[in-house]
């Protein structure tokens, strides 16, 4: 299990405590066979909504001694009803090359690692529909585009 204490020096008439995160894991799991280290991550964050994605990512980056923070992929929050305590998932893959891998797409997206299809949704399905007609080479080829 791993702990780290953070909090920001700069508060506008708030204390460094009410600042401050608790991060705690569990259930750590080093999957080498999707070159990651997974756990669930429990949050306090006493006299603050929330705390952001970002500030997690580059905290967990530096507990774990990991260089590049975009290896963090962060998931799933649940805040505890009345606030204060937040659990969600964790991922820490070893390179780029594994999370954009193994990472569903809506979270590369999510992230800024890849771009988001252009058309609606009727475009789509007019799309298929046309697809439907063809077979082999031609289907190929018009799927291309």
């Amino acid at each position: 299990k791993k702990t780290s204490q953070m909090s920001e020096e700069k508060g506008k008439g708030k204390s460094a405590a009410a600042k401050s995160c608790h991060i705690r894991t569990r259930k750590y799991l080093a999957n080498k066979l999707l070159q990651r280290k997974q756990m669930i991550i429990d949050i306090a964050h006493f006299g603050r909504a929330s705390v952001p994605k970002v500030e997690l990512q580059e905290k967990l980056a530096k507990m774990f001694k990991i260089k590049d923070s975009k290896l963090v992929v962060l998931f799933g929050f649940k805040m505890a009803f009345g606030g204060g305590k937040t659990t969600g998932f964790c991922l820490i893959y070893e390179n780029m090359t594994a999370l954009k891998k193994f990472e569903p797409r809506h979270r590369l997206i999510r992230a800024g690692l890849a771009a988001k299809k252009e058309g609606s949704a009727k475009q789509k399905k007019e799309k298929k529909n046309r697809l439907k007609k063809l077979r082999g080479y031609a289907k190929a080829e018009k799927n291309k585009k």
